[in-house]
């Protein structure tokens, strides 16, 4: 059996506070996006981790830092990988979709603005449902009512039925032959800029989030007034726990990617002691949060959180970006619903094969704990255990917090699926979850188009959610403006003193920070 040293905890139920029911859609706030600064400031963001409750893994973090600034190096973005488990089996009682969460908007909306969002394991304080704004998903009773009720509510209402004519009359987009074309990938300048930022280009806030290497801290740019997310990473933690490779290659698979489901990195720097990233502020917190709230999602609702997460995978694959950690943890809800993918510690860029072992044991692919080379299909098993785990509220291999169980489960993989999944659901799960490379969905000559043209995904007009122009099933309660971290508990504040000028031995093995 491999080692577990590289691998990250799972979060769990047992990580947030009393679980609420979680509220579906509101109104949405018009974005702004952060206006470029004369000089580069760097922060960075760590992800806190939490103990190992009810998933069975064991946690190894990346450090990574950013920075939000125009410099004249490039801008990095990087991510902290985070550790969590879970420790008992969430509820399976099926929720319902309520009406509201099905209508949908036809106006276009403006670009999302660059909000600070970073993978970081922090607990999510209760959200507050709105009268207004948001309802309280209602559970079924009965198992014949839950499987009628979660297959009546169509993702077809919730993206493809808007109330407005499209004002694009290519937003739904057919070949001739009748199958869906695919969406253009997004494009990805390297973004570059003008001076290095410092610490004395923000006010540091508050703390989001803790974890071994670091912590993330809210703070303010003094030049432009906007919100980041700084991730602060402890040079002497990450050199001692072997992540030097893991965090520089965050930072450059940040820089190199820019796309509408993707945290961005607005730059990095370090002092003497530490690295520091700064990215977006996602206001909405994670997606975990929302589903350990919810115990589990409606067949519409989970079927919009991936095909997002398709959008963000397939964007990744066509510039040779494996991801290698995705799982609810890693999906940030921005303020107006719409997911961002932090936390890129274990992405890296891969032509061919690799053999590193790193991840999060529930989502590994067979592959990966055998110790085999593989490719960019392990994400695509990883897309199959997070839908499975959005439908069901548990991840299908999960067996009594134990890593080592749970690595026998994958190897033996045996799927057992709950009478309330969606025969189409289970279709594209047993596709996506199969040791047979040769028949796993992504990994075939059509590539992520093979994903993307699963009955499942029927009705999903891929150009028009590409563009955000569709309106998420559930939007976070962000009461305040830009810079609302109510969503997020609190923490002591870091006594020590960022900014140390000191001998710095680590620095040459972080020469782009």
């Amino acid at each position: 059996m491999p080692s577990l040293g590289f691998l990250k905890k799972k979060k769990t139920k047992d990580d947030l506070s009393s679980p609420v029911t979680s509220p579906v859609k509101g109104t949405f706030a018009s974005p702004t996006s952060p206006t470029k600064l004369s000089h580069t400031t760097s922060a960075t963001q760590q992800k806190d981790q939490s103990p190992a409750l009810s998933r069975a893994t064991t946690a190894a973090s990346a450090a990574a830092s950013q920075a939000p600034a125009q410099s004249q190096s490039t801008t990095q973005s990087t991510a902290q990988p985070q550790s969590s488990a879970q420790s008992s089996l969430p509820s399976t009682t099926e929720l319902t979709s309520p009406q509201s969460a099905l209508s949908t908007q036809d106006q276009s909306k403006s670009a999302e603005p660059m909000q600070h969002q970073q993978s970081y394991p922090i607990q999510q304080q209760q959200a507050q449902s709105q009268a207004q704004q948001s309802q309280p998903y209602q559970q079924s009773q009965q198992p014949a009512q839950q499987q009628q009720q979660q297959n009546a509510a169509s993702i077809q209402n919730l993206i493809n039925q808007p109330s407005a004519q499209p004002k694009n009359p290519h937003d739904s987009a057919y070949m001739a032959n009748g199958a869906m074309e695919k969406p253009k990938a997004v494009s990805n300048p390297v973004r570059e800029t003008k001076g290095k930022y410092t610490l004395q280009d923000f006010t540091i806030n508050r703390t989001l989030g803790t974890g071994s290497f670091g912590r993330v801290h809210l703070v303010q740019s003094k030049h432009n007034q906007r919100f980041y997310a700084v991730k602060v990473l402890k040079k002497q933690q990450v050199v001692k726990m072997k992540q030097v490779e893991h965090t520089n290659d965050e930072r450059r698979m940040l820089q190199k990617v820019k796309h509408p489901f993707l945290i961005t990195l607005w730059g990095t720097f370090q002092d003497s002691k530490n690295l520091y990233m700064v990215m977006d502020f996602i206001e909405g917190g994670e997606l975990f949060s929302l589903l350990r709230k919810s115990q589990r999602f409606p067949n519409p609702v989970a079927k919009f959180y991936a095909a997002e997460v398709t959008l963000a995978l397939d964007y990744l694959h066509s510039m040779d970006i494996i991801y290698r950690d995705l799982k609810p943890e890693n999906l940030l809800l921005d303020r107006h619903g719409h997911l961002k993918i932090t936390d890129f510690g274990f992405a890296k860029e891969v032509p061919d094969i690799t053999w590193t072992l790193c991840g999060t044991p529930d989502y590994l692919a067979p592959e990966v704990v055998s110790s085999k080379g593989y490719n960019k299909s392990v994400d695509w098993w990883s897309l199959g255990i997070l839908i499975f785990e959005m439908l069901c509220g548990f991840t299908p291999f999960w067996d009594s917090g134990s890593p080592l169980k749970i690595y026998e489960n994958i190897l033996r993989g045996r799927v057992k699926y709950p009478p309330y999944v969606h025969p189409d659901a289970q279709d594209l799960l047993s596709k996506l979850i199969t040791h047979d490379l040769t028949k796993r969905l992504g990994n075939l000559h059509g590539g992520s188009k093979d994903v993307m043209q699963h009955p499942w995904f029927a009705e999903v007009t891929w150009e028009r959610l590409a563009k955000k122009d569709i309106d998420a099933p559930y939007v976070p309660p962000v009461k305040g403006g830009q810079g609302d971290a109510s969503l997020f508990d609190k923490y002591p504040e870091e006594t020590e003193a960022y900014g140390s000028m000191g001998d710095d031995p680590h620095g040459r093995l972080f020469p782009d920070f």
